[in-house]
């Protein structure tokens, strides 16, 4: 049996769309697709990437948003406000580190590299949170991007890793706060994907491979596969999920080897 998933009348706010490669876009598509109006926030240096992805959507909402600035953030979320008045999803996909910190030994991170990969990566989480709050309906869905850097030591993956158990944390206690709301905050982990974020990771390639080697199903994981994941956890088929980490990678975090 068939089961469709309807999210027509819904409004998403998606941020971390950099091009067609990443992940927030396809579950942009995904969430479009099922019916759900989308507002994006994006960084000015992906612009000339961002905007004609927008074509492809049912009349979405669009303005920089760079959670480092909080000019530009008071501005998206008034903006926010007036198409919107309400919205239901909340999806993060944002990650920074400096390339020097994703290669390397981790001891080697300086305290300001720490600083920016927790800002960007960790606490933007809370920090959009509490801005969407006033907007988000009871009822809601909060979604974001982890990986198994979190709790394994990934070679390369360095400060992201620590930054992304931070996330984790996160969601947690996000999701005891906001529980009373019936808002749910969930993460999900996926297997590494080739997106311009992960171009920065060294041996990137390798791990690729050792996904195929080792994870039960024999192979990577796409994009879609993750936007699947992310349409599930915006719908009422998740209804009592909430404070998890869904592990989207083919199986390769149960394993031993």
């Amino acid at each position: 049996m068939s089961v469709t998933i309807d999210l027509k009348g819904k409004k998403a706010i998606v941020f971390g769309i950099a091009n067609d490669k990443s992940i927030a876009w396809h579950i942009a598509k995904r969430l479009n697709n099922a019916g759900c109006r989308i507002a994006a926030g994006y960084q000015e240096r992906v612009e000339q990437l961002f905007l004609p992805l927008m074509k492809e959507l049912n009349n979405p909402v669009h303005a920089k948003c760079d959670v480092v600035d909080d000019a530009q953030m008071d501005s998206f979320f008034k903006k926010i406000q007036e198409e919107f008045g309400e919205f239901d999803f909340l999806i993060h996909s944002i990650a920074f580190a400096k390339r020097e910190h994703l290669q390397g030994k981790f001891m080697d991170v300086d305290k300001r590299g720490y600083q920016v990969a927790h800002e960007v990566s960790a606490y933007s989480l809370i920090e959009l949170t509490r801005r969407a709050m006033p907007m988000l309906k009871n009822g809601g869905s909060i979604i974001a991007m982890t990986y198994l850097g979190s709790e394994k030591a990934v070679p390369g993956y360095n400060i992201m890793g620590i930054a992304k158990a931070a996330l984790e944390s996160s969601i947690r206690y996000l999701a005891c706060d906001l529980g009373e709301q019936k808002i749910r905050v969930n993460a999900i982990s996926a297997g590494p994907i080739a997106t311009l974020a992960a171009s920065g990771i060294a041996n990137f390639p390798e791990m690729l491979l050792n996904y195929v080697a080792k994870a039960p199903l024999k192979r990577n994981i796409t994009a879609d596969e993750v936007a699947d994941c992310a349409l599930f956890l915006c719908s009422d088929l998740s209804k009592a999920i909430t404070g998890q980490v869904i592990y989207v990678d083919a199986g390769y975090n149960i394993m031993g080897i």
